[in-house]
């Protein structure tokens, strides 16, 4: 299953709600599934994040109606007439999590990347954060800082969470895992090599594109020999597979867990493998102009447009097609 977030123009692009991609015959067929028409105003949860909910009665309902349409024409058909549906069309994707409660990252956790940045393995993960106010959707523009002179990508797995977790056993963490995305950990080495600390110079505003979707566990039963690649202008920069992590998806929820709650919806962005543009020769850093894309095998492309800080931000809004092309809405 592969879920997203969306608006459509009659809520004038302000309030993302959950949808389901729907396929028939394993192909995309047009149509998402909107979420919250299958609930009454009144029964609706009051959190957005209670929608990546496994435990949840809306993502459980959700998905049991998503399997039968996929399997039932007439069910369809019925959707359709109910109002249940939205054109692909007629959807502005937002991240699948537009605004998560934490985004854990971990620091140095593919084998090449500690090999290129000449540092050794470390012994366990290393955590840092990206406040969730730096969160964009595909085909959003990253802003660069107007002090920042050195804006880095770096290619990610991300894990959303579906489940409250703490305490959590390496052999239980799948149970805890609603899906995964792509992700682009934006930063500003600048800031992050200048502060001494990583905070601002990872969480400045748009530094967090994700999408396109979620894709859920049962589609990715194991998430470490995935193919992810970084492109810049249609240059490969970063070209390597998830089978690198030094710590893989179990590790990390177990690793968290034991000292910090994880609650649905939140993130974790397992980090980037080599290729990053500090560690070039010479450095290679985001300009004005330029185009990056995420890719991660059976999870699919994240594209996001750099921009000068001068340059808005607040752009019409556009539809996203299961290609990720972008189209403008008229």
């Amino acid at each position: 299953m592969r879920i997203i977030s969306f608006a459509t123009q009659d809520t004038e692009w302000k309030t993302p709600r959950l949808g389901i991609i729907l396929h028939t015959n394993g192909q995309d067929s047009g149509h998402r599934l909107d979420c919250e028409k299958l609930f009454a105003p009144t029964e609706r949860p009051s959190n957005p994040l209670a929608w990546f909910d496994m435990d949840g009665p809306w993502l459980r309902r959700a998905r049991e109606i998503a399997e039968r349409l996929e399997r039932d024409a007439s069910a369809l058909a019925e959707a359709r007439k109910s109002g249940w549906l939205v054109p692909s069309e007629d959807a502005y994707w937002f991240a699948p999590v537009p605004r998560p409660g934490k985004i854990v990252c971990i620091g140095l956790n593919y084998r090449d990347h500690a090999a290129e940045s000449g540092l050794a393995v470390p012994k366990t993960p290393v955590i840092f954060s990206k406040f969730s106010s730096c969160v964009i959707a595909p085909g959003e523009p990253v802003v660069i800082p107007p002090a920042s002179e050195k804006v880095d990508y770096e290619a990610e797995l991300a894990v959303v969470i579906g489940r409250r977790a703490s305490h959590v056993p390496a052999d239980r963490a799948y149970d805890y895992v609603l899906g995964y995305t792509a992700f682009n950990d934006v930063t500003a080495r600048d800031f992050q090599f200048g502060d001494g600390q990583w905070q601002r110079g990872k969480s400045c505003d748009t530094f967090a594109p994700m999408g396109q979707t979620i894709v859920t566990t049962d589609e990715i039963p194991d998430p470490h020999s995935l193919r992810i690649s970084l492109t810049v202008n249609d240059t490969v920069m970063q070209d390597s597979n998830t089978s690198q992590l030094i710590f893989r998806v179990p590790e990390l929820i177990a690793f968290i867990t034991a000292s910090i709650t994880l609650e649905p919806g939140d993130v974790i962005a397992t980090g980037t493998p080599a290729g990053v543009g500090f560690a070039r020769k010479p450095p290679v850093f985001l300009k004005p102009g330029d185009r990056m894309e995420v890719s991660i095998d059976r999870i699919g492309a994240l594209g996001n447009p750099v921009v000068a800080s001068s340059a808005s931000r607040h752009q019409t809004p556009q539809a996203v097609g299961p290609s990720g092309e972008t189209i403008p809405f008229a």
